[in-house]
């Protein structure tokens, strides 16, 4: 099996896109197709190239069901490798990535594309929220007392705050900065500048987690080329290569019924321990990370969980400005899921167009400079599962 490349990537601003009631709007699809296009184009592949098309399947309220075989149609694409919808919760987009680099891995296809839509801003935020109870606990035991996403996150972060002494002062710097980086992003839902007194100023959401410090509802389209490394190393231009994958699955939903350590994040621990020993590479090798984190103190834990900030020192870090850009190891440089924005099913490819804009050195004023090797991550509950990518850069 050879390497596998990114080519080529494109996706709309996150923010709202889904029509407003009977209000007119692009449907998913229309979104989608242009942002393929914009892809394959910085790719400069041909259609006929392209062999294999892998989705994150989109959330339930998309109107056009069969979404990947109708993709499949509207673009006109036919592959001998496979059209399929993937679905993984939070870790949705991390999963089409995989399974279009399996395609390539396979030998299935030369050129694979890695993409979605995520639509939910027009969905009445009750509907929503039954979902996401039904979703994150046991329909059985927690939906209904009504447990939310946010709420696991705000036990990690009372039981970080008692066991290492941090303050909620120290978290919130994370919202601080990653607005800073968003304002610099034009892909970003939120980049008007915000200080550590506006975040500490907003209404609470769940004790202790503000308004800033979750994620906002969003929508988004992206598309990322895959391809063998043969198809990048001809176009003799610079790319950007999958030098190691690392996958944990501890067992658990959300709450393991066997004793743990609920901060330490355990899938993170494993998974990037394998991507680092695949890529051959330590925590202090990579030069910066975008990182799957809902709320401000996910970053904290994953950052410590990944060995960018030792264990109880993740908050400190981020208020010393470690992480910020021009820091010891900037982390989530896109402005992160609290300032980007979180369009959830595609979340991940987000993640994953930032590392390799980053990479290719596109990013503009937010460039880490010289960047030459990123960690991406996504998640599955709380943390109870983890994907992480190694990219590295390819000059010509």
């Amino acid at each position: 099996m050879g390497r596998v490349a990114v080519i080529g990537y494109a996706a709309t601003p996150v923010g709202r896109l889904q029509p407003q009631g009977p209000e007119s709007g692009s449907l998913e699809h229309e979104v989608l197709a242009d942002v393929v296009l914009r892809a394959v184009e910085m790719a400069q592949v041909d259609k006929s190239d392209i062999g294999g098309l892998s989705f994150a399947q989109p959330r339930p309220y998309t109107q056009q069901k069969y979404f990947a075989t109708f993709m499949a149609s509207y673009l006109q694409l036919p592959c001998d490798g496979f059209v399929a919808e993937v679905l993984g919760n939070g870790m949705t987009g991390g999963f089409a990535f995989e399974h279009a680099a399996d395609n390539i891995r396979t030998g299935r296809a030369k050129v694979a594309l890695a993409l979605g839509v995520n639509y939910e801003t027009a969905i009445p935020s009750g509907e929503h929220m039954m979902s996401s109870m039904r979703a994150v606990g046991d329909v059985d035991f927690q939906a209904p007392f009504g447990i939310t996403p946010i709420a696991w996150y705000a036990m990690d972060m009372m039981r970080y705050l008692h066991d290492f002494g941090a303050t909620r002062e120290d978290v919130a710097t994370v919202a601080v900065k990653n607005r800073h980086h968003a304002t610099l992003n034009p892909l970003a839902q939120y980049r008007k500048p915000t200080t550590l007194e506006e975040v500490l100023d907003q209404p609470t959401i769940v004790h202790p987690l503000g308004l800033f410090e979750v994620p906002p509802r969003s929508d988004g389209a992206v598309c990322l080329v895959l391809a063998d490394e043969e198809v990048a190393r001809a176009s003799g231009r610079p790319y950007v290569v999958v030098r190691g994958t690392g996958f944990h699955h501890e067992g658990a939903h959300q709450i393991t019924a066997t004793p743990n350590d609920m901060i330490a994040l355990n899938a993170a621990q494993k998974a990037g321990g394998q991507a680092f020993d695949e890529a051959g590479l330590r925590p202090s090798d990579i030069d910066f990370a975008e990182l799957y984190a809902p709320c401000t103190i996910v970053e904290v834990l994953v950052s410590e969980a990944l060995g960018f900030a030792p264990r109880g020192a993740g908050a400190r870090f981020a208020a010393e400005g470690r992480t910020s850009l021009g820091g010891d190891i900037p982390l989530s440089t896109s402005g992160g899921l609290t300032s980007r924005g979180h369009p959830a099913y595609v979340t991940p490819l987000y993640n994953l167009l930032e590392t390799c804009e980053q990479l290719m050195h596109q990013a503009g004023e937010r460039q880490v400079k010289d960047a030459s090797v990123g960690l991406a991550t996504a998640e599955l509950g709380n943390y109870n599962a983890a994907l992480v990518h190694i990219l590295e850069r390819v000059s010509a």
